[in-house]
């Protein structure tokens, strides 16, 4: 694989992708136990929602890069911009690309749901914002809404709320709050990931003026929230099966319970940053650990 190929690999992040599935996922078990799946539906909001996130993550990468997060003291994984390894012009152009294909699948995909006029407008509407908030976390015109501490909001509305919600209403047509529930599970489980993320890098993001929460609360009040929401996520689950109980079976999910309680206890046990860092992907594949066992416990 030449150095090139490598490099681009390295941008696009891939062990952040179970978490973008596990949103998709999630919808679609919920609409698979409502009776309403569609093959096409899940395909292409997989297809979309991929896209979404790999330019999610290269937009991260060309910002901090500019807008100096990424520096001597961050602990993660090397980025692409800031080592020299791709230049901002290519990863500008790469940006344009996915945001453009992002856009492409996800038109693809409200066609194939049938919609209604208003309601493909309306869902159409949320795909833009979806792809500006993707681009605008570190990218922005003054100062990115990542730097100002509102990321945890976002990715809570986007990675919970739209992506669960959204998908399910391309499968059905229709909306039933207690949804809400699940929905809820899979914000708060990426918004964890982005805070173990803040967490590894307060002291470089002190430094760029990155506010994130733990910057603004500090490391141990942060681990605290980092607490509230994995337990959180565990809870409105749990609620969700007792509303919906017809099976056994769909208490599986609390199986996750180990991977959350080892991601918790590994974060506070931690020694540096750099320690921190290997939770973000285990947390990330605990989600989709978490929404797979719960979708099987729906279905089976």
């Amino acid at each position: 694989m030449n150095n090139n190929l490598t490099n681009w690999i390295t941008a696009f992040r891939l062990r952040t992708l179970p978490l973008a599935l596990s949103c998709i996922s999630m919808g679609s078990f919920l609409a698979y136990f409502r009776a309403e799946f569609k093959w096409s539906v899940f395909l292409l909001s997989f297809a979309t929602t991929i896209f979404l996130q790999v330019l999610s993550n290269l937009a991260n990468d060309y910002g901090d890069a500019v807008f100096g997060a990424d520096n001597k003291y961050r602990e993660g994984p090397n980025r692409m911009v800031q080592d020299g390894l791709i230049s901002k012009i290519n990863m500008k152009r790469m940006i344009i690309f996915f945001a453009f294909i992002s856009l492409a699948t996800g038109i693809i995909l409200l066609y194939v749901s049938d919609l209604s006029r208003s309601d493909f407008i309306v869902f159409f509407g949320i795909g833009v914002l979806a792809i500006i908030a993707a681009i605008n976390y570190t990218i922005g015109f003054k100062l990115p809404y990542g730097y100002k501490g509102y990321g945890d909001i976002f990715v809570f509305i986007f990675f919970g709320l739209v992506a669960v919600l959204g998908s399910y209403y391309l499968h059905a047509k229709s909306f039933d709050w207690q949804l809400l529930l699940p929905a809820i599970s899979c914000g708060f489980f990426a918004t964890a990931v982005l805070n173990i993320n803040n967490m590894r890098d307060i002291e470089s993001d002190k430094i760029a003026g990155k506010n994130s929460i733990p910057v603004r609360i500090g490391f141990e009040k942060a681990l605290i929230y980092h607490g509230v929401l994995l337990l959180g996520g565990l809870l409105a689950g749990l609620i969700f099966v007792l509303l919906n109980y017809q099976s056994p079976y769909q208490f599986l999910f609390l199986l996750s319970t180990p991977l959350l309680l080892k991601n918790y206890l590994g974060i506070k046990n931690a020694n540096n940053s750099k320690a921190i860092d290997p939770f973000l992907k285990q947390m990330a594949i605990t989600t989709l650990i978490f929404v797979l066992l719960f979708g099987f416990g729906l279905v089976i």
